[in-house]
């Protein structure tokens, strides 16, 4: 299948995710945070349009549903970014609660083979953990830019990466006691046989890579955050993030290609 349609999804749920930390962040990060980070989830949501530009389709269905609160998310997205602007909060959580609606909208008009229930969570606990480590990693650099912060704002974000690592793997053990409780034969005898064969592979770097890692490497940040070291937590964000964006790559390449939503 085409790469296009995965990074769509993995880009656009990047960038809502990271709005949804940014409320998270205390103002004491400073203004120049929330702009520069708001500029960053405005291009990686737009990089994902660019990618798959056939995904924004303007309908009376669910993909239409997306695509228009899609749009309105980076609209209010950009008036965050502006210089001067005494409404930048309020847009903020506006265009989160955009994003949300395009997350449950994208779950809807995506294939799937589990409940949609599930399906939704999938996509909501994937932009959390997404935007989690990005903003974690972001904030922890953000010490050498303002050392005077409180090391508080770290420890703060990092427990809701934690949280978020171990949401995502609640929603994908549901998905993966759904499919196995109603398995398509056309993909393999059984569940157990499609993990334990060739294409199975798939999913187990996404177990490792997209769960286990940041798991242990969440918990490892938020002992080292305990002990205010920040540049100890910000090198272990680094290699946290890069492990959630392989395991999240390779989940969103398993929903387009089996119908479930890991």
């Amino acid at each position: 299948m085409p790469l296009t349609p995965v990074l769509f999804l993995f880009l656009c749920h990047m960038g809502i995710g990271i709005v949804f930390t940014m409320l998270l962040i205390s103002s004491a990060a400073g203004v120049r945070f929330f702009r520069f980070t708001s500029a960053l989830a405005f291009i990686l949501m737009v990089l994902g349009i660019a990618c798959h530009p056939s995904a924004i389709r303007f309908s009376r269905d669910a993909q239409g549903v997306a695509s228009a609160s899609l749009l309105v998310a980076l609209g209010a997205l950009s008036l965050v970014v502006a210089r001067r602007n005494p409404w930048r909060l309020p847009l903020l959580w506006f265009s989160a609660a955009s994003g949300l609606v395009t997350l449950v909208a994208q779950a809807v008009s995506a294939p799937s083979a589990v409940p949609l229930a599930l399906t939704i969570a999938s996509f909501v606990t994937s932009a959390a953990l997404l935007g989690s480590s990005f903003t974690a990693m972001l904030l922890g650099h953000w010490y050498l830019v303002l050392p005077s912060m409180d090391v508080s704002l770290l420890q703060s974000i990092v427990k809701f990466h934690l949280g978020s690592t171990l949401a995502r793997g609640l929603a994908v053990g549901a998905v993966a006691w759904a499919a196995s409780a109603s398995w398509d034969s056309l993909l393999a005898p059984s569940f157990r046989s499609y993990v334990f064969s060739i294409d199975g592979i798939f999913f187990w770097q996404r177990l490792l890579f997209g769960l286990i890692g940041p798991v242990v490497l969440a918990y490892m940040t938020w002992e080292t955050a305990k002990l205010r070291s920040t540049q100890s937590a910000t090198g272990i964000l680094y290699v946290d993030l890069f492990m959630v964006i392989v395991g999240e790559l390779v989940a969103k390449y398993l929903l387009l290609t089996t119908a479930l939503a890991f």
